[in-house]
């Protein structure tokens, strides 16, 4: 019997200069664990000359985590962080009562073409935790914990999976997980997951309960316990989750909380340009408008 649950399928969305794969939110499933939003950005090719180019724009209430797979971002914030995220690196944000950041294709690609890949994940905030003062956190590739089990390549980009932990700094009980199959093999980790659980398939195929699945698509679990498939050769997916939040979370734009009203003084805020600077930005993000008979996502 088939312990996949739901299945939510990629819908293309437009972020300016760049189409990307919108995973979560999904009408029928909100948040997967405490993970309320994923973004599979490109594989997107730029021309000489061009890039990715989000200008400074704000976020409450959530982490966020830049996972790439080629190409490279510039990231700046209002506290005064700096970084290029490379392929395999943790951007983990954490915005609490506000944040305001860039992201920006580095002026040293724009040479020649370029290629961005990757994944933008948010995570909400615990509800005691939704106020407290941003932080910002790079972990390099070679510091994610890294293993080989049955001929797989396992590497936890955040939280904790069995004897294994991320240095990433997360505020609540959640797992990331790569797993990268050159040959096929069979994935065997329900024992050490817990919560919601949902697994993305990057590129390859897993086969679970006779049943077929492929890329661009997320599988969710009836129960995490029951996590066991097959992967196929030159397959990557990824499973995270973790325990849901006990509160519900509301999604405007940028913004994550567990109160509406919290949402709309984030909203007032930013019209108000009270959330930061970025130094040596000038251009932002405008607010937008919020259509009538829209609620906020829940």
């Amino acid at each position: 019997m088939s312990n996949v649950g739901l299945i939510i399928e990629e819908r293309a969305t437009d972020i300016g200069n760049f189409l990307v794969g919108r995973l979560l939110p999904f009408a029928q499933k909100r948040a997967i664990g405490p993970f309320v939003f994923i973004d599979h950005m490109g594989p997107k090719t730029f021309n000489k000359g061009e890039g990715l180019d989000v200008a400074p724009h704000p976020h409450i209430g959530l982490s966020t985590l830049t996972y790439l797979f080629e190409g490279s971002i510039m990231h700046k914030d209002s506290i005064d962080s700096e970084i290029e995220i490379k392929p395999g690196a943790v951007n983990w944000m954490t915005a609490g009562k506000g944040i305001v950041h860039s992201e920006r294709t580095p002026q040293s690609l724009r040479s020649d073409f370029n290629i961005l890949h990757g994944l933008q994940i948010w995570v909400a905030l615990p509800k005691e935790l939704e106020e407290m003062e941003p932080t910002f956190t790079h972990i390099e590739a070679s510091g994610l914990p890294k293993w080989t089990k049955d001929g797989l390549q396992y590497r936890l980009i955040a939280g904790e999976i069995g004897e294994h932990k991320s240095d990433v700094p997360v505020f609540s009980n959640l797992y990331l997980i790569e797993i990268k199959s050159a040959n096929g093999g069979k994935v065997n980790i329900g024992t050490d997951l817990f919560g919601e659980s949902g697994l993305y398939i990057l590129n390859g195929n897993i086969i679970e309960a006779n049943n077929k699945y492929g890329p661009k698509q997320i599988l969710i679990a009836k129960n995490a316990q029951l996590c066991e498939f097959e992967m196929e050769a030159n397959t990557t997916i990824y499973i995270f989750g973790g325990d849901p939040l006990p509160e519900k979370r509301y999604l405007y734009w940028n913004f994550v909380s567990s109160s509406r009203e919290r949402i709309e003084q984030a909203k007032q805020d930013w019209v108000n340009q009270t959330m930061g600077k970025v130094s040596g930005e000038t251009e932002i993000v405008p607010l937008p408008p919020q259509p009538k008979n829209i609620r906020l996502k829940e």
